[in-house]
Formats: C-alpha cells, sequence, structure tokens
C-alpha cells in the first residue's frame, strides 16, 4: 500500500460485532453465494445515486457497503486550503472547477476566517498530509453543517481529533462566513458523477474477497462506506471508528489497493479479537516480531491487531495468485519486515481453500496450525531488515537513513504518535532518531514528551533540559520546552522557578503564538493539569 493512513489500533476494540451467519454449508453453495448476491448488487445499484445506492445495500450488506459523498468532509477540506494546506497537482488537474474553487478560498478574508488560520497555524505539523489526515478523521465523527458538532463521547473519539478541540466552532463560523453551503449545492452534482467511478472498484473487491473467504455479507452494525473526496489529493486514508470501516480517497486516482486492503480487515479484523483467548501460546510469536525495526511500533503491543494485519497480508498474496520464486521472494519480505505470521498463515489458507466452511468458521483452525515451536526455531535464522524513516520497503543505506528528508520523515512520525496519544510508539522513533542523529533538538523534545504521557516526570526533566540547551533549537522546540519545565516545577510547588521557565519562553523570539499564550498563563497563575491546554501540534 503507497501513501494510505491508517489509524485503527487503539480504538477498533470499540466494537467488532460478527454478522455473518455461522452455519455450515456444503462449499459449492456457500462459495457461490456471496458472488451471486454481489454482482446482482452491482448490477442493481449501477444507476442510482451515490447516497442512494448505500442505502439500497442495507438488505444485503453489512450495513451500508457502498460509496457516498460527504457535506462535512468537503466543508473541512474547504478549510484546509482557505488556512493554507497545499494543493497538490492531482487536485488540480481533476477539474477546472476546483482550481477556482482553491483559488477563491485562498482569497478569503473575514473575522472567522483569520480565526480558522490562526486555528491551523496553531494546530501545525511539519508534515501537512499528517495534518491533513487529522482533520478528515474529525470530518468523519462530526455531525452535519451548520454546527458540525462532534456525534460520540470524547473516550470513543479517535486521538488525533482530540487533539482538534475546539474546531467545531472554529469550521461552523467559517462555514457561514465562506457561504460553504451554496459552494456545496454547485459542486455537489460533480461529487455525485466521481462517486460513480469508486462503485465498480468496491463492487469488485467485495465481490472476489467474500467470495474467497465464502462469507455471505448480511445487514448488521458493522459498515464499510468509501467517501469520494476529490480534495483529499493523492492521500488516501483508512480508518475504522467503532463498527465504521471508512476509506477517504481520490475517485480519479486508483485506490483500488488500498480499498482491497481495507475491505479484508473489515472482514477479518474481528476474528482475532473473538479468539484471543484461545490463541495464547500463538501470541509469544509477536515478542519475537517487536524486534523488528520496520514492524509499525503500534503493532508491537497488540496481538489481535498484528494477527489481523499478517492474515491480511497472507490473504492478498493468495488472491494475486503468486507461486514459486514470486511467493518466496513476498514471504521472505514479510519476515524481514517483522509480519512472521504471512508465512504459515498463507499455508494455513491454502488447506482453507481445499475445505468447506467460510473464514469465521475455520478460523479456529486455521489459527491452531501455526506451531509455535517450528515458528520460533524458524524465526531463529531470520534476519530483520534495517528501519526505514522513510517508511518505504527498500531497505535503507547508512547515508541514506542520515538523510535531511528522511530524517525530517521520522520526526514527523514521531509526532504524529505523539499527537494520537501514542507515547510507546512515539519514544521509539525519536529514540531511532537520536541513535542516529545525537543532540537533535527535536527528537529530544519529542521524546520528553513521549516521556510525559508516559508519567515519566524524571526522564523528560532531563530531556527537556537538554533541548533548552541544544545550540540547534527551534523557537518552537525552546519555547515549550521551557513551559513544560515550569509546569513541572509549578506542580512541585516550586512557583519561582517556574515563574522563571515561563518567563525564558515569552522571551524567545519568533516563538509560536499559542506557546507564547500558555507561558503567559503560566506567569498569571499556577499551573494545574485540569482542561486542555494548548500544546504544540
Amino acid at each position: 500500500m503507497s501513501n494510505i493512513l491508517r489509524c485503527t489500533v487503539w480504538w477498533k476494540q470499540g466494537g467488532c460485532a460478527i454478522s455473518v451467519q455461522e452455519k455450515r454449508v456444503r462449499s459449492k453453495s456457500l462459495r457461490a453465494l456471496p458472488g451471486a448476491l454481489l454482482l446482482c448488487l452491482a448490477l442493481a445499484g449501477a444507476a442510482l445515486p451515490p447516497v442512494a445506492r448505500a442505502q439500497s445495500l442495507h438488505p444485503v450488506a453489512s450495513g451500508p457497503l457502498g460509496v457516498q459523498v460527504s457535506p462535512q468532509l468537503f466543508a473541512t477540506m474547504c478549510a484546509l486550503y482557505a488556512a493554507g494546506l497545499p494543493a497538490e497537482p492531482s487536485v488540480l488537474d481533476t477539474d477546472p472547477a476546483f482550481v477556482t474553487l482553491i483559488a477563491q478560498l485562498r482569497q478569503l478574508q473575514g473575522p472567522a476566517t483569520d480565526a480558522l488560520r490562526d486555528y491551523y497555524r496553531d494546530h501545525a505539523l511539519a508534515d501537512s498530509g499528517s495534518a491533513a489526515s487529522r482533520y478528515i478523521a474529525f470530518a468523519l465523527v462530526a455531525g452535519p453543517p451548520p454546527d458540525f458538532k462532534v456525534t460520540m463521547e470524547r473516550v470513543e473519539l479517535p486521538p488525533d481529533v482530540l487533539t482538534l478541540d475546539g474546531f467545531s466552532e472554529i469550521l461552523a463560523n467559517f462555514y457561514k462566513e465562506a457561504q460553504i453551503a451554496q459552494r456545496w449545492r454547485l459542486i455537489e452534482p460533480a461529487y455525485n458523477r466521481y462517486a460513480e467511478k469508486l462503485t465498480e472498484p468496491l463492487g469488485h473487491v467485495a465481490l472476489i474477497e467474500s467470495g474467497y473467504l465464502r462469507e455471505v455479507l448480511r445487514p448488521g452494525v458493522r459498515t464499510f462506506t468509501v467517501y469520494a473526496e476529490p480534495l483529499v489529493g493523492s492521500r488516501t486514508d483508512f480508518r475504522n471508528i467503532g463498527d465504521r470501516y471508512i476509506v477517504v480517497a481520490h475517485p480519479s486516482l486508483d485506490s483500488s489497493g488500498e480499498i482491497r486492503h481495507a475491505f479484508l480487515h473489515f472482514l477479518l479484523d474481528p476474528l482475532p479479537l473473538r479468539y484471543a483467548q484461545d490463541m495464547v501460546s500463538q501470541s509469544q510469536l509477536l515478542q519475537i516480531a517487536a524486534n523488528a525495526p520496520r514492524l509499525p511500533a503500534e503493532l508491537r503491543d497488540d496481538w489481535s491487531a498484528f494477527f489481523a494485519e499478517c492474515l491480511v497480508r497472507a490473504a492478498e498474496l493468495r488472491l494475486r495468485g503468486l507461486k514459486g520464486a514470486q511467493l518466496a521472494g513476498e514471504l521472505d519480505s514479510a519476515d524481514a519486515d517483522g509480519y512472521v505470521l504471512v508465512r504459515p498463515l498463507v499455508a494455513g489458507l491454502m488447506n482453507f481453500e481445499t475445505s468447506d466452511p467460510s473464514i469465521t468458521l475455520y478460523f479456529p483452525m486455521l489459527a491452531g496450525s501455526i506451531d509455535v515451536a517450528a515458528e520460533q526455531q524458524r524465526l531463529k535464522t531470520v534476519v530483520f531488515a534495517a528501519a526505514s524513516p522513510s517508511g518505504e520497503d527498500s531497505a535503507s543505506s547508512p547515508d541514506h537513513a542520515n538523510s535531511a528528508p528522511d530524517l525530517e520523515v521520522a520526526l514527523n512520525e514521531g509526532e504524529r504518535y505523539i499527537a494520537g496519544q501514542q507515547p510507546v510508539a512515539a519514544q521509539g522513533v525519536f529514540e531511532r532518531v537520536l541513535q542516529q542523529t545525537p543532540g537533535q533538538p527535536r527528537a529530544l523534545y519529542g521524546l520528553a514528551v513521549a516521556f510525559v504521557l508516559q508519567g515519566n516526570k524524571a526522564r523528560a526533566r532531563e530531556l527537556f533540559k537538554q533541548a533548552v540547551a541544544a545550540t540547534s533549537a527551534d523557537s518552537t522546540v525552546l519555547a515549550w520546552s521551557h513551559i513544560y519545565l515550569g509546569r513541572m516545577c509549578d506542580l512541585e510547588g516550586s512557583r519561582e522557578e517556574a515563574l522563571n521557565e515561563y518567563k525564558a519562553a515569552l522571551a524567545v523570539a519568533d516563538a509560536p503564538e499559542a506557546a507564547r499564550a500558555a507561558a503567559q498563563r503560566g506567569m498569571d497563575r499556577q499551573y494545574q493539569p485540569v482542561g486542555h491546554d494548548s500544546t504544540p501540534g
């Protein structure tokens, strides 16, 4: 998968009700039924507008299974472009109307637009794509215009949405001032036409993958929706929020690979969760896989998520029909990247293909087919690939790993984990950066924040002091490091020392406005960890 952002692990536990009928049937009938249903589904829905089509799938699919457009998402993307999000060629080349729209948004003036731009700047990340992903997540949980009130309890929200406190009001004011409702009415017919382009890829994916797994999609609370949004450009965002599996994609770009991967997760994710207690012995293998530098940090301590990802990758290999040297190469690559269960699961799926039950019924046998002792012995000879800060599959040379662009990518990755309240993952990223570039100020600061989130105040204080002392520290790192040190002093009752730190933050030239505001609040009153204070990024 290229250029796909997936944020699922921490909150996907919230709901994985399985609506597939667990009933043993003859292999021929079970294999034929999903294909027949979905083929009729694709043909019957071809002439319907996207939203109506999604509603028409209720009798057949789990939830709705379909393509939709979203006024919330459109309004959010308009706000991002008005605030300064760079426009990709893939957006500008889609339709001349988008060139005009973005130009108009850039030229907007007014108090609500000014407030939006201030908010966007104060919540900026170094990587604009990562910043956009947070706002996309907000749009997926926001209620309808004109208020955009978040529709979920705070404890259920994706972590990156929690970093956007107050954005509903900012967006609502901008929506009214910029007349986004009128803009949406003008462009909605084009959006419906774009959505048509995603209908066939989704139908094809559902046909092939449900047929392979011998699953019948039935009505239920779990949903799989593809949102057509040309303004996202080349970013394809895959999320599952509770029972909702969501792909946000540019309809004119080929996102079939991302949709395939996401739909397999939709079908398979509930199974490792359901049988987690029966796979305790197999979970020992995650301890080995966690040592792989390329394995995403969020998978290293989540057995169900790790198993699901390996199973999805194994199913993808079987669906591609790879054999011989080509299959062997893919399996070697999976091992090197830490997905060590892909190899035994591919073997298990070969047996599944000759059996009768659906994957839901066969899953205990599939999981039980993994010989833990044999895998532990095999993995003794596996050499994990070196870390690749760029996130690409190919191994990075030492010179490449220390290059400035890859350093920036690694720092952005760590900051995304901080924004997502994943301090352990962030710690791993920043520690790797500091191994390659000792004393790097942003990495020192990021690692310090990761330790704050983990409750390790002593280590955090030491790192903040190192960040302050770094001669190359930028104004953001310098100011916020002083603020954190001041807050620690306040919490320990050392008010005079705290005031000195806040004064030092205010003295930083070109400090971000949010940092100056936080430092001034520290000057005005002793810090108390109550409510939500502004923090960088």
